[in-house]
């Protein structure tokens, strides 16, 4: 009964490379990108406020340090969210 009591397993999101034009990260075995085209809140961002993940859910991400909440889904198929916020 100890186990139903518990959360569910939520997998680690890791950044992987960071490059001039956005960065990588590692989530449930896949790499998905991010470019700073389509997402402005981390391109002038200090790297130690980009590596801060939090992963609430299963299908969202959140980085306490710019106060960035996004689904899983706005990163996979941005077209579907095109409002973008400025810098």
């Amino acid at each position: 009964m100890q186990s139903a009591m518990l959360g569910k397993n939520i997998s680690a999101v890791e950044v992987t490379h960071i490059s001039q034009h956005g960065f990588w990260l590692l989530l449930d075995n896949k790499e998905l990108f991010l470019p700073f085209m389509e997402f402005p809140w981390f391109k002038h961002a200090p790297l130690s406020a980009v590596f801060n993940i939090e992963r609430p859910q299963s299908h969202h991400l959140y980085w306490p340090d710019l106060d960035v909440d996004l689904t899983i889904e706005s990163i996979e198929n941005p077209q579907h969210f095109p409002l973008v916020a400025s810098e």
